[in-house]
């Protein structure tokens, strides 16, 4: 049975990151959000020691490399820890400080980002609007973060293009649909944040290719229920690609074994038929989309967390189905087809099946929190948590044991 690690509950500490993209679609950064979870409704303490609690959390506790996967940190700031030097405790290289949008432009806190700069730290400005508030730490800062939502559209434009004539990058949050990415983008923004990669915005109900219907047809075989090592043997040989890549992780320097595995057969024997059947589905389903590779990361996150809540909830039968949920819960963004149209190849069990078309039941219920959750949306995570009938330490584990285990599982999928 998977099992959830005390850590976070222990520590009182919920963490999700929200991606920043760039114009390609690639991951430029992560913001880390906090919450404490000691309370539903509310967070208890001063945004510094918010602050405070995610930089000790991210440095000592799950570790920065696997909150960010090698990428930049951005941490809020916030006055106090601007004036009183806490901020060069966070690694110059890899972070990027972001004053909140409270902190008053004082002789003490414009003198410390003069220094936080002149000491090699990249700084942003959050929810920037022109005026005396944020107007001295200009010279200061590499990054200028406009919320769409607050900005009418017909002054974006001049906004973004005078922050970038002084040298300043602009990025757009509370990017949620394509057609505000694309009003970002026009205005002259070069980073992203928000939602939008991850929501069907432009659908086709036509035929799925038939590369893609013959991955969907793998996965269906390896997700039988009682399916046989010798039948996942003989699918995994169908993909010569997904064969030579099971081999390949198997035998990567991170499973320490003292031999090599040369075969399919050898491979399902020594893992077992469980983890070669999650690793083919996450190869396959991922191999099929046509978006940023975030939407990727995240579908395999989400089904790795909801695998360890359904492992709490009812056992190993209970948290495999979850995982593949999890998994498919972006199939219709990576196939860029409706979410009936994409299942239609995938013999799921009828909850999960029902699950991934929006009806409120159990498996609906512990996707919902992990979606609400990875979002940084507390309260709605907490309500579905409680409905899923999952504490919020339960959440809080489930996610950030499974930051880890994507990484871990990156690092042997992608090891030569």
């Amino acid at each position: 049975m998977a099992s959830v690690s005390p850590h976070a509950s222990t520590a009182g500490v919920a963490i999700a990151r929200q991606p920043l993209l760039d114009t390609r679609g690639t991951v430029h950064g992560y913001e880390l959000l906090f919450r404490e979870t000691t309370r539903h409704t509310s967070c208890e303490g001063s945004s510094s020691r918010a602050s405070a609690s995610v930089i000790d959390e991210a440095l000592l506790g799950i570790g920065l490399e696997t909150l960010t996967s090698g990428r930049r940190a951005f941490f809020n700031i916030t006055r106090d820890m601007l004036v009183d030097g806490k901020a060069m405790l966070l690694p110059r290289e890899s972070s990027v400080l972001e004053l909140l949008e409270d902190i008053p432009a004082d002789h003490e806190t414009v003198e410390a980002c003069r220094q936080l700069h002149a000491h090699g730290y990249v700084l942003a400005l959050d929810d920037y609007v022109p005026g005396p508030q944020s107007e001295p730490f200009l010279p200061f800062v590499t990054f200028a973060k406009v919320d769409l939502l607050a900005t009418p559209r017909e002054r974006l434009r001049p906004l973004v293009a005078s922050l970038r004539a002084r040298g300043v990058k602009v990025v757009a949050e509370k990017v949620e649909t394509q057609e505000a990415y694309e009003a970002a983008t026009a205005a002259g923004c070069t980073l992203f944040q928000g939602f939008y990669f991850c929501r069907p915005e432009t659908l086709s109900s036509g035929a799925i290719p038939p590369n893609h219907l013959a991955h969907l047809r793998l996965v269906s075989a390896l997700n039988r229920p009682n399916v046989s090592a010798l039948h996942v043997e003989e699918v995994l040989k169908q993909d010569s690609r997904l064969s030579h890549r099971v081999l390949r992780c198997v035998n990567s320097a991170g499973f320490g074994l003292r031999r090599e595995i040369h075969s399919i057969r050898e491979a399902v024997v020594l893992l077992g038929l469980n983890r070669i059947r999650q690793w083919a589905a996450v190869w396959l389903l991922t191999s099929m989309n046509s978006g940023p590779t975030e939407v990727a990361n995240l579908a395999v996150l989400r089904a790795r967390s909801c695998e360890l809540l359904g492992a709490r909830l009812g056992g190993p039968d209970q948290s495999g189905g979850l995982f593949l949920l999890g998994l498919a819960s972006l199939l219709d963004v990576m196939l860029k087809r409706p979410m009936p149209v994409a299942l239609a190849e995938l013999p799921l069990g009828g909850d999960i099946r029902d699950a991934l078309l929006g009806e409120d039941n159990p498996a609906r219920r512990v996707l919902d929190a992990v979606r609400f959750y990875e979002r940084g949306e507390w309260e709605p995570a907490w309500t579905a948590a409680e409905r899923a009938s999952l504490d919020i330490a339960d959440l809080a584990d489930a996610y950030q044991d499974a930051l880890v285990w994507v990484k871990e599982f990156s690092a042997a999928g992608n090891s030569s």
